[in-house]
Formats: structure tokens, C-alpha cells, sequence
């Protein structure tokens, strides 16, 4: 079954989100917040005290063709903010045009950490995601993205469309980790060099880590996986996971299991689940 075009105003929603985090008295304060069409960001959750938990939301529940969003975090030094969203991001098929999601995050002396859910392509989209992370001397970031390529629940394989998606991090202006996917069609999701015949690919970022960090991820990762396999590298100072199967549950599983153990490690804190991923 071929998933209708929602419909949509012309020339597609222009949203920007700019939200500014900064260290006050005990806690870190959302001190800066600005939008621009349909994005938003719920009041801030202290469910561990002085980090600040915030929930991005987009209303409209999914992306299509020619939407542009934009999404901008600061952290400022002592500053400690973690990112999520309520569900899962859906990019519906295009009618031509390209849909664009463009994530700027900036950490001066403080902490972020971006979690969000899955994003959803469907078959016949049409979508170009940009991350990018700017990074201090002592900033901390750990971060993660999953991407769905079509709906294996239902059986629907993204057979085709276009999918570019790049993540690029930086500390002190020097490239640490630049990634770039680049899928034109159900034929980049076979053979070796390409998914396998997967449909979930997914990366876990975390820096600065160390050998002792790589050491305690990497038995997390050789345990075997009922849906796919997971990898884990140290570049520089930045620990890579990968996950390459098919069940977005199972890679959300799995993060969330080495967040846990690496939390600690990276920012100095205790994991304390975001509420929102009780609901």
C-alpha cells in the first residue's frame, strides 16, 4: 500500500528553532528561545536536578516535500542540556520537491546530549539531513541518530526515492568525525558496500572518550542482536557506535543500554532516563 501525500501549503513549512542553554545559580536555565514556524520546544524537565531536559516537538507529526527546518543549540560553559523528541520523525513521500532537516549545535565549556527518536523515510521521499556539531577544548557531547529507510513493519521497503544525510563534528574547528549517506534507491540497500538488504542504519557519538570507554562498549556490542550487528570504534577522542539492522526498537535498545554505562565516563553524571520515553 502506497502512503498518501499529506497535504501541505505550497512552498512546504519554513521552521527554525534556536534555543540557547546557560548555567544559573544550581541548575542550567533555558536562557535563550526563539521559532519560527512550526517548531517548538516544551517547558524544561529537571528530573536530575541541575540538567535541563527538553523535548522538541514539531506539530504538524511529519515532514514532506519542500519543508525546511531548522533546529539550533548553544550550551554555555558549566551548562548542562539534554535533547529529545516525543516520536518518531516521518518524511513522507516527495511530490517533487526536497524536504530538509538541518541540526547547528554549539557547546562551549558545557555539556549536550541529542537523543531524539527515530526519523521515518518513506518510499519515494525526497530528504537531505545536516548535523552539525561545533565543539570547544572542554565541551562534552554525546549524540545519536536512527534512520528507518521505509516501513519493514508493513513490509514496505524504501524501493525509491532519495535519502542524503551527513553528520560533521568538530572540536576547536578541527574536523573529529564527518559522515556522509547517501541513498538514490532501493539498490544502495544491497550488497556488501552498501546496507545489506537493511533497513535501519544507525550511529551513536560520544566524545571524549577513551580506551577504558572503547573497552566497556565493545563487550555491549559483541553480544548478539536478534536483528541486525553493532560495531564500535575510538576515532581521535570520539567513540563511534554503528548499528546496521532491522528494528529501530532494537537499536533504540542498544543505545540507550551503552548511554547508561557510558554516561557516567563522558559527562561526569549518572544516567536519569527523560520521562518522555516512559510514555
Amino acid at each position: 500500500m502506497t502512503a498518501p501525500v499529506p497535504p501541505q501549503q505550497a512552498s512546504g513549512w519554513q521552521a527554525e528553532l534556536t534555543l540557547g542553554f546557560e548555567a544559573r545559580a544550581d541548575k542550567t536555565v533555558l536562557g535563550k528561545r526563539s521559532q519560527r514556524g512550526p517548531l517548538a520546544v516544551q517547558r524544561p524537565f529537571y528530573p536530575e536536578g541541575p540538567v535541563c531536559h527538553a523535548y522538541v516537538l514539531h506539530p504538524p507529526g511529519g515532514v514532506v516535500g519542500g519543508d525546511q527546518l531548522t533546529l539550533n543549540a548553544t550550551v554555555a560553559p558549566a551548562a548542562s542540556a539534554l535533547l529529545t523528541t516525543p516520536g518518531a520523525t516521518k518524511f513522507y513521500r516527495s511530490n517533487g520537491q526536497q524536504a530538509s532537516q538541518q541540526q547547528h549545535f554549539r557547546v562551549t565549556g558545557g555539556v549536550l546530549e541529542w537523543l531524539p527518536q527515530e526519523n521515518i523515510f518513506f518510499p519515494g521521499g525526497n530528504s537531505v539531513l545536516s548535523t552539525n556539531i561545533h565543539l570547544d577544548a572542554a565541551a562534552r557531547y554525546i549524540g545519536w541518530e536512527i534512520h528507518c529507510l521505509g516501513r519493514p513493519v508493513i513490509h514496505e521497503p524504501f524501493a525509491h526515492g532519495n535519502l542524503l544525510s551527513s553528520t560533521r563534528l568538530y572540536r576547536e574547528r578541527q574536523p573529529q568525525f564527518i559522515d556522509r549517506l547517501s541513498i538514490g534507491g532501493g539498490q544502495d540497500l544491497h550488497g556488501a558496500a552498501g546496507l545489506r538488504q537493511q533497513p535501519v542504519i544507525a550511529t551513536l557519538l560520544a566524545t571524549p572518550a577513551g580506551r577504558d570507554t572503547l573497552a566497556g562498549v565493545q563487550p555491549l556490542c559483541a553480544t548478539p542482536l536478534a536483528h541486525g550487528q553493532a560495531g564500535v570504534t575510538l576515532l581521535h577522542d570520539v567513540l563511534v557506535v554503528r548499528y546496521l539492522g532491522a528494528s529501530t526498537a532494537e537499536a533504540h535498545h542498544l543505545f540507550r543500554h551503552i548511554w547508561h554505562h557510558i554516561r557516567p565516563l563522558v559527562t561526569g553524571r549518572a544516567a536519569v532516563t527523560p520521562r518522555i520515553w516512559n510514555t
